[in-house]
């Protein structure tokens, strides 16, 4: 059995453990701890909306979204997602999942069709509007992500969001009417101005910034010299295989799809993408 398994069940259920969030930060006790006991009497009269989430370990965990931050001795508030970057895969897919729910339930409060309050639906992951019966759940947004390969060579980029150093794939989302292979063929166009070619899917992975599914590909270079987005990517440049710089963390898809490539063209065990 994992560390964590998504689910759903009532907030009047007993639960083990709280996930306390406000605002895109996280709420952690002395000892850097993500979960707090549900009897801890620091987190006893908070304020705000209750999601249940799965089990952890084994036992019932409960996000707790605040209304307002709140000061507590011994307790800091940290930004959510270089936290859950630097966190081990399992506590990166709860803390992701939290992320998610907390941010669709905050959006859908109100009815988008007549602007009545939602409450959630018993027995499911949705809100539904007492007024016209409209009924909202979780929706994830498709994106690609591909890396771009070229004998030895991959090309890696960064955006100015990311860590110092930091180069990866590229991605975008995909747009209304338009397959996962034209959004590929697109965004590396619109952001590096080269043209690719036999793309070859290679997975999946659940995102949370803050819903989307990841489809990886590997991508061939056609044709092009390297041009970067103005606003969207800060450096790009070709990399051999034996010498890249520094990397996204090991469970992400676009690690998964340079070490993948890596191995196939030099050598060496097979790497997994974590579920």
């Amino acid at each position: 059995m994992t560390a964590w398994q998504p689910g759903w069940f009532q907030t009047t259920q007993p639960s083990s453990g709280l996930l306390v969030v406000h605002s895109g930060q996280a709420f952690l006790s002395s000892g850097a701890d993500v979960l707090f006991s549900a009897d801890d009497p620091r987190i006893h009269g908070l304020e705000g909306d209750r999601h249940g989430l799965g089990q952890w370990q084994s036992q019932a965990v409960t996000l707790l979204e605040l209304d307002a931050p709140t000061d507590v001795e011994g307790c800091s508030w940290q930004p959510l997602r270089p936290l859950m970057l630097q966190s081990p895969h399992a506590l990166f897919k709860l803390m992701g999942y939290a992320n998610q729910i907390g941010v669709w339930a905050r959006q859908h409060r109100f009815c988008g069709q007549c602007g009545t309050r939602t409450f959630a639906l018993d027995g499911q992951r949705g809100l539904t509007c007492p007024n016209c019966r409209l009924t909202q759940y979780p929706r994830l947004s498709p994106s690609m992500i591909a890396l771009i390969t070229r004998g030895d060579d991959v090309l890696l980029a960064r955006s100015p969001r990311f860590a110092p150093g930091v180069f990866s794939t590229l991605a975008g989302f995909v747009e209304p009417g338009e397959s996962a292979e034209a959004c590929v063929h697109r965004e590396i166009m619109e952001e590096v101005g080269v043209t690719v070619g036999n793309l070859r899917y290679q997975g999946s992975q659940n995102w949370p910034y803050p819903h989307s599914l990841m489809l990886g590909y590997h991508v061939d270079y056609r044709a092009g010299e390297i041009r970067c987005q103005p606003d969207e990517i800060e450096d790009a440049r070709w990399f051999d295989l034996r010498d890249l710089p520094l990397l996204p963390p090991p469970f992400s898809i676009s690690r998964y799809l340079i070490d993948l490539y890596r191995v196939e063209r030099l050598g060496g065990a097979k790497p997994v993408l974590p579920d």
